[in-house]
């Protein structure tokens, strides 16, 4: 475990070309019979007349392991739809494979990923354990976001230590809740009105209100506001809302107060293993929509509390800055 290091601030947000408002939702034939369209989306080109974004439209087809998929915004509610088994016989979801990959088939961008010249290596690798270093030379990052990561790689490569939310003991946020998990699984409680989803690191949780609209004005808050619906074996979920002192992902990209996410957690293989696939819009940071993956496996165990900040057995953490009170309450 490596040491805290405090998450940095950053500072105004820029702009960019035309970004998508709305993503339609369509079967898979008629999004590929409009391919046209999503590669003028792609290229920046698909501007519709009017200056509202919410006459931009993009369509988004997927196809991951034989099981096609659109996202799209808003939650409508669906009916007569029998949900995913999420959470049965103790079901604890433990993150294997990539972190975080480009979607077969999706004709935009992909990811963030490393910098050619400083391979990330994690800590089950052979060599010393490093920490993530980004590739500014990505086409989809704006201005704003790669001067930001430029000064925060600056740093790391000097010997500061990286901020990472899940060993700063701080909610990471959507979606870098999706990426990296370590060793520790993902617990879902199903409820008909909600989903909870528990990170057992240190027991941070989502909540996912089902069938139901975005509020009008979402309070900005750390994991934002999540709606969703079930549409078959997958859970599909819109979250906006999110405050500005999360990252996007593990390399600590940027985001603003407009980032969009939408998810689909897709059970395949029997119930063995659970599919993740997203599409991240955020007009601050990325001058398209990017789309990722990356997958859990299922294994039955018992959900034990483990403590982070507070964590009495790892003396090497630094100073995790718990609350304290100055004056009694009483």
């Amino acid at each position: 475990m490596r040491g805290w290091s405090k998450r940095p601030e950053y500072g105004a947000v820029g702009e960019r070309v035309a970004a998508p408002a709305v993503f339609r939702k369509e079967p898979l034939d008629s999004a590929i019979k409009n391919k046209s369209i999503i590669d003028q989306r792609i290229s920046g080109n698909a501007c519709m007349p009017g200056t509202s974004l919410a006459k931009i439209i993009a369509l988004v087809a997927i196809s991951i392991a034989g099981v096609s998929m659109t996202l799209h915004a808003g939650a409508a509610p669906q009916t007569n739809t029998a949900p995913p088994d999420l959470s049965g016989g103790q079901a604890a979801w433990y993150h294997f494979g990539p972190e975080i990959g480009p979607v077969p088939g999706f004709p935009g961008p992909g990811p963030v990923h490393d910098d050619p010249a400083y391979h990330h290596v994690n800590n089950t690798e052979d060599g010393q354990a490093s920490y993530r270093i980004a590739d500014l030379s990505d086409p989809n990052l704006t201005d704003w976001a790669k001067g930001i990561m430029k000064k925060d790689n600056d740093e790391v490569l000097h010997g500061k230590p990286a901020y990472l939310a899940h060993q700063s003991c701080t909610p990471a946020g959507v979606p870098d809740f999706d990426m990296v998990r370590g060793a520790r699984p993902i617990y879902f409680v199903q409820t008909p009105k909600e989903v909870l989803m528990i990170w057992a690191g240190d027991m941070q949780v989502r909540h996912i209100y089902l069938n139901v609209p975005h509020s009008r004005n979402p309070k900005p808050s750390w994991y934002g506001e999540s709606v969703g619906h079930y549409e078959g074996k997958s859970l599909v979920i819109d979250t906006v809302g999110g405050n500005t002192r999360t990252f996007v992902d593990e390399y600590r990209t940027p985001h603003s107060d407009k980032l969009h996410v939408q998810e689909r957690w897709t059970v395949l293989d029997d119930g063995r293993t659970l599919n993740i696939s997203m599409v991240v819009d955020d007009p601050a940071a990325f001058k398209q929509p990017w789309a990722g993956t990356t997958n859990f496996r299922r294994r039955q165990g018992p959900m034990i509390e483990i403590s982070c900040a507070e964590n009495p057995t790892h003396f090497e953490h630094y100073d995790f800055h718990i609350p304290v009170a100055n004056k009694a309450d009483f």
